[in-house]
């Protein structure tokens, strides 16, 4: 099977999860959402281990990032967007995406898909675990932020780090992970999805 259409397969599987989840438990908006921030970041992995070249992946996620803008407006599939709050944030998530293929997919395609999947795995079970369990909790900027919550960011940041840049050192390791935590904390209207996978991919580019 031709790699695009496997990468088309997948998305579409996300989005078909994230629909059924959304009917299922109607009052959990940011379940979906997070289904979908997820499930979209393991695109790149995928396109990875698929050799997926730039002239392609590129403007798919251009093509991507111009659909989601779409439904942000529109609101046709809402599972995807409804959260009951002003966030730019998978607008946001298209736009990383695209700037760190940009950027390093010719050369360095794990510093893609540590700085993907940093935002994907961390920040996306961040938002389901630390509203879900109890612990202490602070504002940012209008943003509910949790200690478990940003544990969770931190660990599963490491743990991909980890995985993703095997040759990379501890300290690095460990200092990439707690920026990016520290950038998780700044989220307002979904900044987060962009400064994220940007600096992940980026400090680990520069320190390792």
């Amino acid at each position: 099977m031709p790699a695009p259409l496997l990468l088309i397969l997948w998305l579409a599987l996300v989005l078909a999860l994230a629909v059924l989840v959304r009917r299922r438990w109607p009052q959990q908006r940011e379940a979906s959402r997070k289904l979908v921030h997820i499930g979209a970041g393991g695109l790149v992995p995928l396109a990875a281990a698929l050799h997926v070249p730039l002239a392609q992946a590129l403007p798919t996620a251009l093509v991507v990032t111009v659909l989601t803008a779409i439904n942000h407006r529109l609101r046709l599939i809402p599972a995807v967007e409804d959260v009951g709050r002003r966030s730019l944030g998978t607008v946001a998530y298209g736009a990383s995406i695209s700037l760190l293929l940009l950027l390093f997919w010719r050369q360095h395609p794990e510093l893609v898909v540590a700085g993907v999947l940093v935002m994907a795995l961390g920040d996306g079970m961040a938002g389901l675990v630390g509203p879900l369990l109890p612990s202490p909790r602070w504002q940012l900027w209008g943003q509910t932020k949790s200690l478990l919550g940003t544990l969770t960011m931190a660990v599963l940041a490491m743990l991909v780090l980890r995985l993703s840049l095997p040759g990379l050192a501890w300290p690095p390791l460990l200092a990439t992970a707690l920026a990016a935590t520290a950038l998780e904390q700044i989220s307002w209207g979904g900044l987060d999805n962009l400064t994220v996978p940007l600096a992940t991919a980026w400090l680990a580019g520069q320190l390792g």
